[in-house]
């Protein structure tokens, strides 16, 4: 996670800088009060302007120091629970970890628990399905790598669980660990549909992140170019995970630049890996003549996903394109880590 921690006290300062060697795995960058210079710290004259600056450029944020302060530096720039960067409390004596947004989905919660263990603090969850030990369908989203559109509707099964009523559960994925507030049968008011059409009266929809996307492109070829025909093959952008291709494609700077603009990685293989992966594709002489493989995209879209082609190869202003799906085994006991 990109984190950025602020602090408006000389206390404050030194427990981010505490904080920072205590999360080594996170890109962590420090923010201070100008009246306290410190070379590690970039400094800010008003806390609520340099919030405005990171609100949306951080997974992550760390204020220490006074709830209030934090409640009033992000309450304008709050917009929904899916979009909202993770925010924490903790106060300068490193005593309380408090997640105020963001819990779920954002992670909130999960960085308050790791900044806890890590600093011998006390974490304060206050979301009700997490106290009460209930099935919270965005921290199962969340840990399972599923997307959550409707808002709304994900209210209502929350609503449900907590009022005791069964809710329902359908979806085109293996699950295991189902509890107790959940059944497969679709005679329910309430229910959560994975990868399926919508079966109950009042449906969260939940989809899973798993597209892998192979891709075949000339070289010079744009990330603009690779954008429009990962759409003109109409490929869900929101579902892929992961962009493969063979290795000599490796730095090509507009499909690199296309993965850095999705926030995806890139996987490269060999031309013998590509090879070996078994299965029906269309086979094209000119790129087996180049390349050494008869099809870049689908074959390199199979092997990366470790699963089956679910758009065939396409092709748009000089780029070929094909998806796999990865498979998925959804674990409703999982949850989400940092």
């Amino acid at each position: 996670m990109k984190i950025a921690i602020l602090s408006v006290t000389e206390r404050g300062q030194q427990l981010s800088q505490n904080i920072a060697i205590h999360l080594p795995e996170h890109e962590i960058r420090q923010y201070g009060y100008e009246r306290y210079p410190d070379a590690q710290m970039t400094l800010f004259k008003s806390i609520a302007e340099q919030t405005l600056l990171l609100f949306n450029s951080v997974d992550g944020l760390i204020f220490i120091g006074a709830t209030g302060i934090a409640v009033r530096s992000i309450a304008p720039l709050l917009h929904d629970k899916v979009h909202d960067p993770a925010v924490i409390v903790m106060d300068e004596q490193g005593k309380f970890v408090i997640p105020l947004i963001s819990g779920h989905i954002g992670g909130a919660n999960a960085l308050a628990e790791l900044l806890a263990e890590r600093m011998d603090a006390m974490p304060v969850i206050t979301t009700a399905t997490d106290i009460g030990g209930r099935f919270s369908p965005d921290s199962f989203a969340a840990a399972n790598g599923l997307l959550l559109h409707d808002l709304a509707a994900a209210k209502e099964v929350a609503a449900a669980v907590l009022h005791g009523e069964r809710v329902g559960i359908q979806s085109a994925y293996p699950y295991l660990n189902l509890p107790d507030e959940l059944t497969d049968d679709v005679n329910c008011r309430v229910g959560i549909c994975i990868g399926t059409e919508k079966m109950f009266p009042v449906t969260l929809e939940l989809t899973a992140k798993n597209i892998v996307v192979g891709i075949g492109c000339k070289k010079g070829t744009s990330a603009r170019q690779i954008a429009d025909a990962v759409r003109f093959a109409d490929i869900p952008e929101e579902r892929i995970t992961a962009v493969a291709t063979i290795d000599i494609k490796a730095h090509e700077p507009g499909l690199s630049a296309y993965c850095q603009e999705q926030c995806i990685p890139l996987h490269c293989f060999s031309a013998e890996k590509l090879n070996e992966v078994q299965g029906t594709f269309i086979t094209s002489d000119f790129v087996k003549n180049v390349t050494g493989v008869d099809n870049v995209c689908e074959r390199s879209a199979v092997l990366c996903s470790g699963g089956h082609l679910t758009v065939q190869k396409h092709v748009q202003d000089g780029v070929t394109v094909a998806a796999a799906e990865m498979p998925m085994l959804l674990d409703f006991a999982k949850r989400r880590t940092l």
